[in-house]
């Protein structure tokens, strides 16, 4: 059975807000690690991407999904989804400051933007999918 329009819309939203903390969670860490821990930014995304993971991860599962799943079945597939996109985020960062020279900041905003939609779609689609929806 097919999830209504409605129900996607709702997660979509949802998933935006929870984003959002995870976003924050991500960035918040980003910032320290760079500006009092003086780790490169590069370096510092990657940890800052894990941190906003566990927070959406959590958040997802319980509020935007709604999710009957075990941890044990429903963890181990957003993380896979989370290294994927943890990994397409950290080379966006790379590339926009190493190699383009631009502000870890600015390019971390395209990276987070870049990511959003397809971790909303692999998540809806695998890691929280209820048997018998799509």
């Amino acid at each position: 059975m097919f999830t209504s329009v409605a129900t996607t819309s709702r997660r979509l939203v949802t998933f935006g807000m929870v984003g959002a903390l995870g976003t924050l969670a991500h960035y918040a860490t980003l910032i320290l690690l760079v500006e009092i821990g003086t780790l490169h930014p590069t370096a510092a995304t990657t940890v800052g991407f894990g941190v906003g993971a566990l927070v959406n991860y959590l958040l997802n599962h319980r509020y935007t999904f709604n999710s009957t799943k075990a941890h044990r079945d429903s963890g181990p597939k957003f993380a896979l989804i989370a290294i994927a996109t943890g990994l397409l985020n950290t080379l966006i960062v790379h590339a926009g400051v190493d190699n383009l020279g631009f502000n870890y900041i600015l390019v971390q905003v395209v990276a987070t933007a870049t990511v959003f939609l397809l971790n909303f779609i692999l998540n809806s689609l695998w890691t929280f999918r209820e048997s018998g929806t799509l």
